[in-house]
């Protein structure tokens, strides 16, 4: 064997950079294209049962960034290990753990709002998004890539709900974040000037028409059809 062989053999390919286009599409895809809400259907309950006003709903989407992100890159670290027999188990175990440090968290921190969450931040253990990413990425992907992807899918569904209970808050009680939105502008225009609130949208069916609309003109704008 010649040394340009040997040379050749020994070159090795440049590292992938840390935020390589490939990268970058583990982030971003699921925020638009492939959205855990709007496309793939997933995490649908929690859409309709926290979104009645924006600060447990976003309580509820930071938690859920944490736990899809952590418990994709400690699967990755642990794939090799994992007999494929209890892989699931071993998944549950890992949310499970990362999800009741998020209610002691919670409860030692932000009390009325753990009382609040504390049964819909337990049912994450049982989100399908989380479940899903795990099975699909984290048990065959490096720990770095299925951080970037848990954060993804996280992001993608938090924005969603956010969107649903900014609506939901505004034109269910006036308000958004708990100020009094509709009084202020009220007060400005005078007192004969008076916006009234929809009680629809405090309900699950106001969830569900707030993201029909969003998936209907998410859908419209991307050319999305469902096969």
């Amino acid at each position: 064997m010649s040394a340009e062989t040997i040379e050749k053999a020994i070159v090795k390919k440049p590292a992938e950079a840390f935020l390589s286009k490939r990268r970058k599409k583990l982030v971003t895809d699921p925020l638009v294209d492939e959205n855990p809400i709007t496309i793939q259907v997933l995490g649908i309950c929690s859409a309709l049962a926290v979104t009645t006003q924006l600060k447990p709903t976003l309580v509820m989407a930071i938690s859920v960034i944490f736990v899809v992100a952590m418990s994709n890159f400690v699967i990755s670290l642990m794939r090799n290990t994992i007999p494929a027999r209890v892989r699931i188990i071993v998944q549950l175990a890992v949310v499970a753990t990362l999800v009741t440090l998020v209610s002691e968290v919670l409860k030692a921190f932000a009390y009325d709002m753990y009382k609040e969450l504390s049964v819909f931040v337990g049912l994450i253990i049982t989100n399908c998004i989380v479940m899903g990413r795990l099975e699909a990425f984290a048990l065959g992907n490096k720990p770095y890539d299925s951080v970037l992807d848990g954060l993804g899918s996280a992001l993608g569904y938090s924005w969603i709900i956010l969107t649903v209970a900014f609506f939901r808050e505004l034109w269910g009680s006036g308000s958004v974040f708990g100020l009094p939105v509709f009084d202020t502008i009220s007060g400005i225009f005078g007192p004969d000037f008076k916006l009234a609130t929809n009680g629809l949208m405090v309900s699950p069916v106001g969830a569900f028409i707030i993201l029909g609309l969003i998936i209907w003109v998410q859908r419209t704008k991307t050319g999305y059809v469902e096969h």
